[in-house]
Formats: structure tokens, C-alpha cells, sequence
């Protein structure tokens, strides 16, 4: 089971990419620009012969790399990826070259959600891609790739020494990546199937005096922020272990469950672009993976189900230019101009979350339940749907599956865009009429810097989830 959110200064969209058969000698564009904030140069890497459908969020800017990027999704071989950040130590940024080659983080999410069938593959094609190709970075990233057998946790490293760690999950941990963390790491973990990473890893930290033969190789105390703890961040509300901690008291985790944490006033606030949650399952249909997608931050967004066999996405959640780079500076492509002319699941959302935000100890709680509901209806009508679209598969009817899938999510979709407009309208009038509407007192509607919108009653972390 794999869940998280996005946190970037940028739309966000729904993305379905086809599976596609290339032509020997084709290549794709890999890497950042000059207009980075670490500057690199793009390159172009050979592409397989066949990529596979895959479903995710775009979006359209993070630290100046170029559009659109991913942080993953999951795949038609039931292969789900996530990416977060993961800073390292100031000496290996500072040796990162300029400009730097490779693929970034968004690209390998992407090359793994295009080539990869099993977890274990998507690891080893991250290595091969950073030995072959090499990698650019903002400053050290990690990703979570999982499937119905394993999860890994994969670190890659500035500096521009092909540096990088993964580290299998057992089948009962609970790992969150708020910044992403590897710890202890055995030397000779060539010999250890639970652990990969590149040959210099060890042997690169001891040229730098950064570790002593014999003693314990602690990824994170050696290659990772210096001065910082890996479990203890504290970079939202809570710490990676406090979310930890609170999911394995939950255990045997259920979709609902994951579907709340990552819904958490603690976690989702403004910064969360969108939330996912998958449970990743054996012997599943390639038009059969799911996964649940709210449209921005779940804190005020309903979570809708998606399949790989969804044929179309809804044009009021794909692309639109509310938050996307470069809109301020440009005038509309016309051949988005229908598409732009439709409601954006985004921007309404968004809207939930302000107003909701605004008085949350009075609408918090019912916005909430009132999400809740409408997932509940998904998840009630999930057993018929599913088994008529595999039933149907099983009669050779994939198309006939297809449509249904594709039907199911896009009127989900469409009903909650209905609820979103209701909550507008209701959170509006509940202002109004109760006289709390106001207008800002500030000349400067971009933040300065300071904290961001986000619905915790006296943001305190430390009161219980019921109590918030």
C-alpha cells in the first residue's frame, strides 16, 4: 500500500500516458536546463522499444526543471512510484558539476513507471540510468517504489559521483519519506538482496573521511544533512516517526485509513498539490490497477478511483494555466482553449480549502465528513464495478471493460466537481451571512515566506487527530 501527496508551487493535473511501440534509434529528452537552480544541460538517452500505460499527476514547475514533471503513479504492471526529497550533505552539493548531465528525479520516476514490471526492476533501472547517463539533481532525492511483493526505498545523491542507496522494506514496515531516509546499510551489500546501491557508495564516503572502515555505515549520518536526525525532521507537523508510529497502531491498514493520514490537517495543507493512495495487489489486470487520486491538497478534495483502463481524462482535470509556470507571461495556446474554457477540479478545490481554512473550527469537521461520504459511495459501488470489468475482460470484451471503467471514474469525477461547487457556495454563504467575510489587510497576496494556509486549530501538533 502506497500513498502520499504532492508539494510543489504548481498545477497539478491528471495524466494517462498510452503504451507506445519506438522505433530503433529513437531517444528521449532527459535532464534540467540552465534555468535550474542547480544548472545542467539536456540530454538525450536512448527509449526502449515499448513503454507501458501508466497513469499520474503532472505539473508544471519545481526548481526551475523543465515541464511537465512527475512524481510518479503507477503503472500497468502494477509498479507504483513516489518521489520526495531528500537533502544531502552541503560538501556533495557544492561538487555537483556546472552544468550537470543526467536524468532528474522526474524522469526517473517516469522512465521507471514507463520500463519497469516489478519494483526490484524499477531499483536496478535507476542505477543503470545514473551509471550510464548520469543524474541532476536539486540537491538529493528519493524514491519509494513498490509493488504486490516488495517495496524499496532508493536515494540518489549530488555531487556528480553516480552516487546511490536502496534499501528493501520488510514485509511490515511503514516507511514515510518527509524529507526521504535511509539509515543503517551493510558494507557488503552486494552480497544482501534487501540492498543495492552503487560501487563507489562506501568506498567514496572513505576517501572523504566521512566514514571509518569497521564502523557502522549509516546512509543518512554519512551522505545525508548534516546536523539533522532521519526519523525526526519535523519539516510539516508531525515527524516521520510520529506518522510511523501511528500508522502501525493501525494495523492491518485499510485504503480508508491511509486515505485519512494522508488527509491529516498535520500533512495536508496548502503546500499538498494533490493526495494518491494504491493498494498494489497480485495478479491484477493491466486494466485493473488502481489507484485513488483527490485533485489537490485531500485535506478539502475528494479521493476518486482510477483504472489503467480509464480511456480518457476529463478535460476539467487535465491541464489548465491556474498555477502553471508561465502563465502570468503568456497568452493561451488556442488549442487549449476549450479545454480551458471548462471548470478546473483544481482551482475549485483550492477554493474548499481557503474558505474552509478560513474558520476551521467551525467547517473543518463537516467539510470533512462530507468527503468521507462521497468516498464511501465510490468504495460501496467498487465490488459491482470491478466485477463486471473483469468479468467482461474474461469474455474477451476489453473494450466493453474499458468503457465501463472509464465511464464509473468520469462520472465520479463529474459528481465531485457538484460537491466542490456545493462546498463553495455553502462555506460562502456561512461567511456571508454570519458576517466573517473580510478582506485582506495586506497590499502583497504572495506569501512573504511565512506560514502557509492550512486548517490546524492553533497549529498544534501535539493535540490528537479528534481533537484538532
Amino acid at each position: 500500500m502506497i500513498g502520499g501527496t504532492g508539494e510543489e508551487v504548481s498545477s497539478h493535473w491528471l495524466h494517462i500516458e498510452s503504451a507506445t511501440d519506438h522505433a530503433s534509434g529513437d531517444t528521449v529528452s532527459v535532464g534540467v536546463t540552465d534555468e535550474a537552480s542547480m544548472p545542467g544541460e539536456l540530454i538525450d538517452i536512448p527509449q526502449v522499444s515499448r513503454t507501458f500505460r501508466y497513469l499520474s499527476m503532472s505539473y508544471s514547475d519545481y526548481e526551475g526543471f523543465p515541464a511537465p514533471l512527475t512524481n510518479g503513479g503507477i503503472n500497468e504492471h502494477g509498479v507504483a512510484v513516489r518521489d520526495v526529497w531528500a537533502t544531502n550533505r552541503e560538501e556533495l552539493v557544492n561538487m555537483t558539476a556546472d552544468p550537470q548531465r543526467g536524468p532528474q528525479y522526474s524522469d526517473l520516476a517516469r522512465l521507471v513507471l514507463e520500463r519497469a514490471t516489478t519494483a526490484r526492476e524499477g531499483v536496478e533501472l535507476i542505477g543503470e540510468l545514473i551509471a550510464e547517463h548520469g543524474y541532476s539533481t536539486y540537491g538529493g532525492n528519493t524514491h519509494l517504489i513498490a509493488d504486490a511483493d516488495e517495496g524499496w526505498v532508493v536515494w540518489e545523491f549530488a555531487g556528480s559521483q553516480g552516487l546511490w542507496a536502496a534499501e528493501r522494506l520488510g514485509d511490515d514496515d511503514i516507511r514515510v519519506l518527509y524529507p526521504g531516509y535511509i539509515e543503517d546499510f551493510p558494507v557488503d551489500f552486494a552480497d544482501d538482496p534487501d540492498f543495492m546501491g552503487s560501487d563507489n557508495l562506501v568506498s567514496f564516503a572513505e576517501e572523504q573521511g566521512w566514514y571509518e572502515s569497521g564502523d557502522a555505515f549509516n546512509v543518512f549520518a554519512i551522505y545525508g544533512r548534516q546536523g539533522a536526525e532521519a526519523r525526526t525532521g519535523g519539516f510539516k507537523y508531525m515527524s516521520q516517526a510520529d506518522i510511523e508510529d501511528e500508522l502501525q497502531d493501525l494495523a492491518p491498514l485499510t485504503e480508508r485509513d491511509m486515505m485519512d493520514m494522508v488527509r491529516d490537517q498535520r500533512i495536508a495543507d496548502d503546500e499538498a498539490g494533490y493526495g494518491q493512495v494504491a493498494t498494489l495487489k497480485a495478479d491484477t489486470d493491466p486494466d485493473m490497477q488502481r489507484i485513488w487520486v483527490a485533485p489537490t491538497g485531500s485535506l478539502a478534495a475528494p479521493f476518486i478511483p482510477w483504472w489503467l483502463g480509464v480511456q480518457e481524462v476529463p478535460m476539467e482535470y487535465g491541464q489548465h494555466r491556474y498555477l502553471t509556470k508561465a502563465a502570468p507571461s503568456t497568452f493561451l495556446n488556442p488549442d487549449f482553449q476549450v479545454q480551458e474554457g471548462s471548470h478546473f477540479a483544481g482551482r475549485r478545490f483550492k477554493q474548499v480549502m481557503y474558505l474552509m481554512c478560513e474558520q476551521p473550527e467551525r467547517f473543518h469537521e463537516e467539510v470533512t465528513e462530507l468527503l468521507e461520504g462521497f468516498e464511501q459511495a465510490s468504495f460501496d459501488d467498487l465490488e459491482w464495478v470491478e466485477s463486471a470489468a473483469e468479468l467482461l475482460i474474461e469474455q474477451d470484451k476489453r473494450a466493453e471493460a474499458q468503457q465501463l471503467l472509464t465511464f464509473f471514474s468520469q462520472q465520479r469525477a463529474s459528481e465531485a466537481l457538484d460537491l466542490g461547487d456545493t462546498l463553495v457556495d455553502w462555506l460562502n454563504a456561512s461567511l456571508t451571512l454570519s458576517g466573517q467575510n473580510r478582506l485582506p489587510e495586506s497590499a502583497l497576496i504572495n506569501d512573504q515566506g511565512g506560514e502557509t494556509v492550512n486548517c490546524l486549530v492553533d497549529a498544534d501538533p501535539d493535540r490528537p487527530r479528534d481533537a484538532q
